[in-house]
């Protein structure tokens, strides 16, 4: 929880970045995790986490002085863990995955990760940047399951609806591992 509470927009201005409601954050930070960080951390190797959790006081301050942040009512069940959205809980992280940026340079698309996730993970949003092959992924209770990218071409890649939302994608990212299963310990 420690990586995911780290904020620059917090540190450089001074400002506390816990939740309000921790049980909802840690509740909604495990499905992040569970669904979507662990299973593509032992199929890709270690994750870089840019940015994660952002308390409304956090993010608020970004969307104000325009540091890539959401409004907070477009974060809610996002970046801000700690409150619901119309339709219920969920979280938001945005990464790198080294194992995709050491191949962007010979040609691997960001569209070949995202569709390697689609066809794996039960994600609701992704969401694909320009800078180091980065990317939100989100996990929801209710998923939306749409991928949307600000690098060009820009736009949906899919979303429910698109013709090629359904079916599998696997010619789209061939050479990519398979995915390894997390198996969790119960006590």
């Amino acid at each position: 929880m420690r990586d995911f509470l780290y904020s620059e927009i917090a540190s450089i201005n001074g400002m506390v970045n816990l939740p309000d409601d921790p049980d909802l954050a840690i509740a909604a930070g495990r499905g992040l995790c569970e669904n979507l960080l662990e299973p593509l951390q032992a199929t890709f190797g270690r994750l870089a986490v840019r940015s994660s959790y952002r308390s409304p006081e956090v993010n608020g301050y970004g969307c104000v002085h325009r540091l890539s942040c959401a409004s907070n009512e477009r974060n809610l069940a996002r970046h801000v863990w700690d409150r619901r959205d119309k339709h219920g809980m969920g979280a938001v992280a945005s990464i790198v995955i080294p194992w995709l940026v050491d191949r962007m340079d010979a040609g691997t698309t960001w569209q070949a990760m995202a569709w390697w996730i689609h066809d794996h993970l039960p994600y609701s949003e992704l969401q694909f940047f320009p800078k180091l092959g980065a990317f939100n992924i989100g996990w929801h209770e209710a998923p939306k399951r749409t991928i949307y990218s600000f690098i060009q071409p820009r736009g949906f890649l899919t979303k429910p609806g698109f013709l090629n939302h359904d079916g599998n994608h696997e010619d789209r990212y061939a050479g990519f591992p398979q995915m390894v299963v997390v198996r969790r310990l119960t006590l």
